[in-house]
């Protein structure tokens, strides 16, 4: 098999790089004819899928194929916040997972994804947030994960630099915290599943864009792409918003909306944020990176987009959002904004498994969730593609839901998008 030495997710786009030096992080390879799985979309729910169906079932046969470049997509256009803060026990169990996986993660893959466990706490404004706030935190710990209440005095010595001022619009009168919460480096987390499911045997296609399957008599048998017809015994469809148009190629019709879901990011500065902070009343959360920014997100772009940028209506509410929360900050030049195309749906919750089509699976559905849900997503998957049973973790998010009715409507639990 012809390969080429990769080196960052940018090299295979970049003419003339000259970093022979440099050891290869994964093999980038062309397609063979035939696999046992296909998996569509190079990020980070569909590397960790490819991994786990390595390393957790010894099936290597797989290639995962990406139209861009590994990463490229919501897994680098994200503000990276992980956590299991969630309301009802089958998002607890889901989500819970997925931060244990990723608290052993850098051992696993030997790749540093540099997750910070800085907590993150919910501020409460209103003795309505209070009140919601205990049911919440009640919910968490029944559930078996972390969750503490905060007095107003315990946020400020938390966050020093909240407005607390008497004459604030919006009165901090406490908070919740989940302390296991945090952040991690996105692309080390697509990087290092890369390498990990590159060494176990898995081709990594990337510049091959997915164009249309083959399916005969219910079955998919193919994946055609811009490189050639792939055959393959399984396929799943691992793309985040861009999901219900590949699922037409097949004749699905997803419950899946794609809306554009931003951030931005301010000059770096020393720093000024030990936590992740979130505000739902002002529909916007705030943390630090590593390199010193102030990174910071918002709600959804309320309409249907594929537009990987966001409207300034949201810029301007974030930014306004972060003056009113952080006067210190006010100062700060904005440097850089972007936008990551999600998939919601009704229920706020994802979709692992099998469709109607036989042999055709997807992971999808994770909205605003996605990043901090690569771990248990790709485990899971993995498990049904492996075994052709649903993991008991996936069991409670299945296609079939839309039909049933039993939804797991995390909408409120969730607080904000993000």
């Amino acid at each position: 098999m012809h390969t080429r030495t990769h080196y960052s997710a940018w090299n295979l786009f970049a003419a003339g790089a000259d970093q022979d030096d440099w050891a290869p992080a994964w093999r980038d390879a062309r397609p063979k004819k035939r696999y046992d799985v296909i998996i569509i979309g190079g990020g980070g729910q569909g590397l960790a899928t490819a991994y786990y169906l390595a390393k957790n079932h010894g099936i290597t046969n797989v290639a995962v194929i990406e139209k861009g470049w590994i990463g490229g997509g919501n897994t680098g256009r994200n503000t990276t916040i992980i956590r299991s803060n969630y309301l009802y026990p089958e998002s607890a169990r889901l989500y819970d997972f997925s931060v244990r996986l990723y608290e052993g993660l850098s051992r696993e893959l030997n790749y540093n994804i540099m997750f910070s466990q800085r907590g993150m706490i919910t501020l409460a404004h209103s003795r309505h947030d209070l009140d919601l706030q205990a049911r919440w935190a009640n919910a968490m710990q029944s559930n078996r994960v972390d969750a503490e209440m905060l007095s107003a005095k315990e946020v400020r010595e938390l966050e020093p630099r909240l407005n607390f001022s008497a004459s604030a619009r919006f009165p901090i009168l406490g908070g919740l915290i989940q302390k296991r919460a945090g952040s991690a480096r996105h692309d080390a987390v697509a990087w290092g599943y890369a390498r990990g499911a590159s060494a176990l045997g898995v081709d990594i296609v990337q510049g091959c864009a997915a164009t249309g399957f083959d399916i005969q008599d219910g079955v998919v048998k193919a994946v055609h792409t811009e490189l050639g017809t792939i055959h393959a015994d399984k396929v799943a469809i691992c793309v985040a918003g861009h999901s219900s148009r590949i699922a037409q190629w097949a004749g699905l019709r997803l419950p899946v909306t794609s809306y554009a879901l931003q951030a931005m990011v301010t000059e770096p500065v020393k720093p000024v944020l030990e936590r992740v902070t979130l505000s739902p009343s002002l529909g916007a959360y705030w943390s630090q990176s590593d390199k010193g920014e102030i990174v910071m997100g918002g709600a959804l772009d309320h309409f249907p987009s594929y537009a990987q940028r966001g409207s300034f209506a949201i810029t301007q509410q974030v930014v306004a959002a972060t003056v009113e929360m952080f006067p210190s900050l006010g100062r700060l030049r904005l440097m850089r904004q972007w936008a990551g195309i999600v998939d919601v749906v009704q229920d706020s919750s994802p979709i692992i498994g099998p469709t109607p089509v036989t042999g055709l699976y997807l992971n999808c559905g994770w909205g605003t969730g996605g990043f901090k849900g690569i771990p248990v997503g790709g485990w899971t998957l993995a498990h049904q593609l492996a075994t052709d049973r649903t993991h008991e973790l996936a069991q409670p998010f299945q296609l079939g839901r839309f039909s049933s009715g039993r939804f797991i409507d995390e909408a409120a639990a969730a607080g904000i998008a993000h």
